[in-house]
């Protein structure tokens, strides 16, 4: 993992390549280790089987998907954080603004992700204007158009059930490279105007509750993600535990409320979810800015 951080840091400048490992998002060797033993990221092991069907190569489109998940929350964040009046802002005159980076995105994300599947973008005549008009659009409608990017990459990703080519490959590859080194170019910016990128912000502290266990037995059961693993959560000793099929040992849920619960290891919490008699009918995993539902199904 070292190597492949500093492979993408190269593309960058030297300040980018110190950002890569300053804002922790991808290269501390001790970071990646807590968010791949409860495999509510990355995938804990590509050798396991996911049990919905995708990629029998063992849930490398999963690891793509949880990368832009990753990648893509963070830049958003970063961009809604930047004040809209140093959109203009550049550290020299012959880099970048922060507008036209945010531009530039859009556009990338539209043409990788269109390339990478079947799914084709509905193209306006606001596409076509200059890449220097376009930077100079309003924070708002700048942040709003990447959104939507990264929502036409989210349903990109989802109808490729697996790699099937060398250049389907290196083109998965050049549109998480792009997104990882943007928002290292983007965090630099930020440090430089006296902010903090979202990656070195600390999640937001949370108070654990104490339930009977009688009530955390409702929640009990295997759950179905979305076009993802199944999470089993047991429990054991008056305490809930997650588990799921990419690997890595139960993880204990701590109670914020009676459908609300948090993991230590990591910033992702679970809620779990209730049909119209009152049963527990799902969940919905909060990670990276991102809910992905899942359905329990025994």
């Amino acid at each position: 993992m070292e190597a492949w951080a500093d492979n993408i840091g190269a593309m960058g400048e030297p300040s980018q390549r110190r950002d890569l490992r300053d804002e922790g998002w991808v290269a501390r060797p001790m970071r990646l280790p807590s968010l791949l033993v409860i495999a509510l990221a990355i995938p804990a092991t590509l050798q396991a089987q996911s049990t919905t069907g995708r990629d029998s190569t063992g849930g490398v489109m999963l690891a793509y998907e949880r990368l832009a998940d990753i990648f893509g929350s963070r830049l958003v964040a970063a961009f809604e954080a930047i004040p809209a009046a140093k959109y203009a802002y550049r550290p020299t005159p012959s880099q970048q603004t922060i507008g036209y980076i945010a531009q530039h995105l859009e556009d990338a994300n539209y043409d990788l992700c269109a390339r990478i599947g079947d799914l084709k973008r509905p193209a306006t005549a606001k596409d076509s204007l200059s890449d220097s008009v376009k930077a100079r659009w309003p924070k708002d409608t700048l942040v709003a158009r990447l959104r939507a990017s990264f929502t036409f990459c989210d349903s990109a990703l989802e109808r490729v059930d697996r790699v099937e080519s060398a250049l389907q490959t290196s083109t998965l590859l050049a549109f998480e490279t792009d997104l990882a080194e943007h928002y290292s170019q983007l965090a630099v910016y930020m440090r430089l105007l006296g902010m903090v990128p979202p990656s070195a912000l600390p999640p937001r502290a949370r108070t654990a509750i104490t339930l009977p266990a009688s009530e955390l037995a409702r929640n009990v059961g295997v759950y179905q993600l979305e076009r993802g693993p199944r999470f089993y959560v047991t429990l054991d000793s008056g305490s809930l535990f997650v588990r799921s099929t990419t690997g890595g040992p139960p993880v204990k849920l701590w109670p914020e409320s009676a459908n609300d619960f948090f993991v230590k290891e990591v910033d992702a919490q679970i809620t779990f979810t209730r049909d119209a008699s009152g049963g527990v009918s799902g969940l919905v995993l909060h990670q990276f800015g991102r809910e992905r539902r899942g359905t329990k199904i025994r």
